[in-house]
């Protein structure tokens, strides 16, 4: 079925750029459609931001941005993304969507809420002091008393990075396998038992090594649609209307890339 611009929507989970040669190709395209194109942030999306604003911030090993940074319509490109959502919401089509998950703790409103807040911080006229201070791994663990920085980059983290936690929500951002290769007692972020935002039918990438049945995300509601086209396997669409999915098996292969 073909992309009616007049008609259609495309939904994009997020990291437009760093997953192939043509980061620069696939911005301006995405950028073209307006209205017609959503997307939330990624952590690749982020880091091109760092690049650009954040002084002597050094390229991560497999970047591919540099066509970007040297483009005349770079600042508009970027500042465009910049006012992207990390978490978008259709009420009419029942669907959510992050770029990598949420915390366990948070009910879906809550984590509209704290995207909020992210989002907020992005737009800001200081936005690159956020931009400096967002890499890291800590804290690890939600807690609703965290403020400043602590309680940006957890948002951060969680939105665009987590795919496995503990029980009560601690992150492990190094666990990056298909289900069952994890080496701690923790489960994907949605499949946590105690996880809040269960009733929420959630759309998320990130993650490109996990395979879900359809079985079992109708029963986690959790949607991953990252299926590894970077790495040799497919792109995968999902049709919101009814459900379908489509499938188109990568053409190449490309050289491993940082995941984070």
């Amino acid at each position: 079925m073909r992309f009616r611009p007049s008609y259609d929507t495309l939904w994009f989970t997020g990291d437009l750029v760093n997953r192939g040669p043509s980061s620069l190709a696939v911005l301006r395209f995405v950028h073209s459609l307006g209205e017609r194109a959503i997307t939330v942030l990624g952590n690749h999306d982020l880091h091109l931001l760092a690049r650009r604003f954040v002084a002597d911030r050094r390229p991560k090993s497999g970047d591919t941005l540099e066509a970007i940074l040297a483009a005349p319509d770079c600042d508009e490109l970027l500042t465009w993304l910049r006012r992207r959502p990390v978490l978008h919401y259709d009420g009419y089509l029942g669907y959510g969507m992050v770029h990598a998950g949420l915390a366990p703790q948070w009910t879906f409103e809550e984590a509209r809420g704290y995207a909020n807040e992210l989002e907020t911080a992005l737009r800001s006229t200081e936005f690159r002091t956020f931009l400096v201070a967002m890499y890291g791994s800590l804290p690890a663990r939600w807690d609703p008393t965290l403020q400043g920085i602590d309680r940006l980059r957890f948002f951060t983290n969680c939105f665009t990075r987590m795919r496995y936690c503990s029980a009560d929500g601690t992150l492990d951002l190094k666990a990056k396998g298909p289900l069952g290769s994890q080496s701690f007692a923790g489960l994907p972020w949605f499949m946590q038992p105690l996880r809040r935002s269960l009733d929420t039918r959630i759309l998320f990438g990130h993650w490109s090594t996990l395979r879900l049945t359809i079985a079992q995300s109708e029963t986690f509601n959790a949607f991953p649609l990252d299926t590894g086209a970077v790495w040799g396997d497919s792109l995968t669409a999902l049709r919101l209307d009814d459900g379908i999915r489509f499938y188109v098996p990568a053409t190449t292969r490309e050289h491993p890339l940082a995941e984070e």
